[in-house]
C-alpha cells in the first residue's frame, strides 16, 4: 500500500477520531506532575539537609562519588531503559494478545530482573574500590589536587553500602511501568516521595546514632573530618538504601489491585522477554547518556575542591522542573504513544508527541530563565546555612546558570526518546546518545580547562572551571534534542515543526519579559534588609518568583500561546472561571 492510501499516514483528521490524545496525556501528566512536585520538594529538603550538616567539601564529595555508580546504574537499567522497553512490549501484549499473557510476561520480567540485578549488585560491592579510583581520577595535573586517599576510602565504603540500591529501584521502576500502562500514575510518581522522606528520616536518625549524638563540623574543604562526622555520612548512606526499599514497597498494594500476581516462572527463551531485552539493550545507552555525562562531569571536576558538590547541588535544582514537566509528560505519554504505535495510527501519534513537546517547552523555557536570573536568592534560601557558605552559594549559582541554559532541550529528550521506544526503535536514540557522549568528554575537559583560567583568586584557585563542565552538558543536551527531533520527523514524515517553533518563539518572548521583570524586582528589593535571616531569604526569593509567574501568565495570554490557552480552558471547565 502506498503512503497516499495508508490511512495511518493521512494528514486529514478522521471526523470519527476521538478527542486529541494530547489532552489525555496532559491530564495524566498533571496527575504525575503533582506527585513528582512533592517528590522534588522532598528531594530538595534532602539536599538542604546535606548542605546544612555536610556542606560542600570532603563529606558530601565522598557521598556523591559513592552514590554515582549505583545512581548511574539506576538510570541506565531501571528508570530509563527498563521502563521504556517494558511499557512498549507490555502495552503491545495487552492490545494484541490478552491480559493473561501480559501478566505472565510481567511476572517473568520481574523474576529475571531480580536475578540479574542481584548479580550486578554483588559484583558492584566487590568492585567498588576500582570504581572509586576511576571516578576520582582528575586531569588538572597538579599533584597537590589529587583525590585524598582518606576521601577515596570513605567513598568506597559509602558505595558498597549503597550498591544494593540498584536492585530495589530497578524492581520499583518495573512496578511503575506496569501501573502506568494500567493508567495509574499517582502512586508510582509518589514512590520517589517515599524514597526521599524515608531516606531523610532514617538517614538523619542513623547519622546521629552512629556519630554518638552529633559530629564536629568544619568549613575547611581540605581537612579530614572527625571520625564522628564520617560515621554520620555513613548513616545517610544507609538511609538512602532504606529509602530505595520504601520506593518499591509503596507500589506493591497497587500492583495487586490492577491484577498482578507473582508467578515463579523463569523462561529465558520467552519471546516477550527477548523483545524487552532487544529494545532495552540500545535503550540503556539511549536513555542513559545524560547520566554518563554527569559521571564524566564528576571525573573532570574531581580535582576542584568543592566542584563535585557545587555541580551536584546545581544539577538537583535543574532536575526540579525537569522532573515536574519533562519526566511527568514523558511518563504519561509513553503508554498512549505505545498504544498508538501498536495500532499504526501515525496521525494521532504525531499530534500526541508534538503536543507533549510543546507542553514541555511551555514550562521548561520560563523555568530556565527564572533559574538563571534568580539563581542566587534561590540557592541562598535553600542551602546557605550551616556548612554551606555564601561562597558556595555563588559557585553553585554559576553552575546552575551553566546547566539551566540547556534545560528545555534536556527536558524535551525525556519525551522524544520514549517516542522512539514506542515505535520499537531503540537504535536511533542509542546512536544519537553515543555521538553525544563522544562529543561531551573532550568538550567537558576543554571548557573546564578554559574557564579554570577565568576569575582566579586565592579563594577560587580553579576559577570557574566547574561552570565549564556544566556548559558542556548543556551544549551536548541541546544537540541531542535537535538530532532526535530531526530523526523523529524523518521517521513519521513530519513532526508539526511549525507549531513547535511557533510555540517556542512565543514562549521565549514571554519568558524574556518575565526574566527582565524578575531581575528588576530582585535587585530592587535585595538590599532592603541587609541581615539575611531565613525570612529575609524567603522574601528575596519568593517576591521575584511571584512577580515572574504573574508576568509570564499575562504575557502568555496576550501572545495566545496554545498550551496556556488549553490550561486556562481546563480551569474554566472545572471551576467555571470566565463564564
Amino acid at each position: 500500500m502506498s503512503a497516499d492510501n495508508d490511512p495511518s499516514l493521512q494528514t486529514t483528521p478522521d471526523p470519527k477520531m476521538p478527542a486529541s490524545d494530547g489532552a489525555k496525556v496532559a491530564r495524566f501528566a498533571g496527575i504525575a506532575s503533582i506527585a513528582i512536585l512533592f517528590s522534588r520538594f522532598f528531594g530538595l529538603i534532602r539536599e538542604i539537609i546535606f548542605a546544612k550538616y555536610f556542606g560542600a567539601g570532603f563529606l558530601y564529595d565522598a557521598f556523591i562519588v559513592g552514590f554515582r555508580v549505583p545512581n548511574l546504574l539506576r538510570d541506565l537499567f531501571a528508570e530509563g531503559a527498563l521502563s521504556n522497553a517494558f511499557v512498549k512490549i507490555f502495552t503491545d501484549y495487552i492490545t494484541n494478545r490478552s491480559e493473561a499473557e501480559a501478566w505472565r510476561l510481567a511476572s517473568l520480567v520481574f523474576n529475571v530482573l531480580a536475578v540479574v540485578m542481584s548479580i550486578i549488585t554483588i559484583a558492584g560491592i566487590f568492585l567498588s574500590p576500582l570504581f572509586v579510583k576511576i571516578i576520582t581520577y582528575n586531569y588538572l595535573g597538579d599533584p597537590n589536587h589529587y583525590y585524598p586517599a582518606e576521601k577515596a576510602a570513605l567513598a568506597t565504603v559509602l558505595m558498597q553500602i549503597m550498591f544494593p540500591f540498584i536492585l530495589l529501584v530497578a524492581m520499583a521502576a518495573l512496578a511503575m511501568g506496569v501501573l502506568n500502562t494500567k493508567g495509574r500514575f499517582g502512586i508510582p510518581a509518589s514512590a520517589s516521595t517515599a524514597f526521599n522522606i524515608t531516606s531523610i528520616v532514617v538517614g538523619l536518625g542513623l547519622a546521629y546514632w552512629l556519630s554518638g549524638g552529633g559530629w564536629e563540623r568544619s568549613i575547611d574543604k581540605l581537612s579530614i573530618p572527625a571520625e564522628t562526622a564520617q560515621w554520620a555520612i555513613i548513616g545517610m548512606a544507609i538511609g538512602t538504601l532504606v529509602g530505595g526499599a520504601a520506593q518499591l514497597l509503596i507500589q506493591i498494594p497497587s500492583l495487586y489491585k490492577v491484577g498482578f500476581r507473582f508467578r515463579p516462572n523463569f523462561n529465558l527463551r520467552d519471546e516477550g522477554l527477548h523483545r524487552v531485552m532487544r529494545l532495552m539493550a540500545p535503550a540503556i545507552i539511549g536513555t542513559g547518556a545524560i547520566q554518563i555525562k554527569v559521571l564524566v562531569d564528576t571525573i573532570v571536576a574531581s580535582g576542584i575542591d568543592g566542584g563535585a558538590s557545587w555541580l551536584s547541588y546545581a544539577f538537583r535544582l535543574m532536575m526540579f522542573p525537569i522532573g515536574v514537566i519533562g519526566v511527568s509528560v514523558g511518563t504519561a505519554a509513553i503508554p498512549t504513544l505505545s498504544r498508538l504505535a501498536s495500532e499504526g495510527n501515525t496521525i494521532r501519534f504525531r499530534n500526541t508527541l508534538s503536543d507533549a513537546v510543546k507542553l514541555v517547552i511551555l514550562v521548561a523555557v520560563p523555568s530556565a530563565c527564572g533559574l538563571i536570573v534568580l539563581s542566587e536568592p534561590i540557592i541562598s534560601l535553600l542551602f546557605q546555612r550551616g556548612e554551606f557558605t555564601p561562597f558556595d552559594t555563588d559557585m553553585t549559582a554559576w553552575a546552575l546558570t551553566g546547566y539551566a541554559i540547556g534545560l528545555a532541550g534536556y527536558a524535551s529528550i525525556k519525551v522524544l526518546s520514549p517516542g522512539f521506544f514506542a515505535l520499537e526503535d531503540g537504535k536511533t536514540p542509542m546512536l544519537v546518545s553515543l555521538a553525544s557522549i563522544v562529543i561531551h568528554v573532550p568538550a567537558s575537559f576543554l571548557l573546564m580547562q578554559l574557564l579554570s583560567t577565568v576569575g582566579v583568586t586565592p579563594e577560587r584557585p580553579n576559577g570557574y572551571g566547574h561552570v565549564g563542565v556544566a556548559l558542556a552538558t548543556t551544549l551536548v543536551s541541546i544537540a541531542n534534542f535537535l538530532a532526535l527531533l530531526f530523526l523523529m520527523r524523518r521517521r513519521i514524515k513530519r513532526i508539526n515543526g511549525g507549531e513547535i517553533m511557533a510555540s517556542l518563539a512565543k514562549t521565549a518572548a514571554a519568558s524574556a519579559v518575565m526574566a527582565a521583570s524578575a531581575f528588576g524586582v530582585y535587585y530592587a528589593i535585595k538590599d532592603i534588609f541587609p541581615a539575611k535571616a531565613l525570612l529575609v531569604q524567603m522574601f528575596d526569593a519568593f517576591v521575584p518568583i511571584a512577580a515572574a509567574v504573574v508576568v509570564f501568565v499575562i504575557a502568555a495570554k496576550l501572545l495566545r500561546i496554545s498550551e496556556m490557552e488549553k490550561i486556562f480552558g481546563v480551569f474554566q471547565k472545572k471551576f467555571g472561571f470566565g463564564k
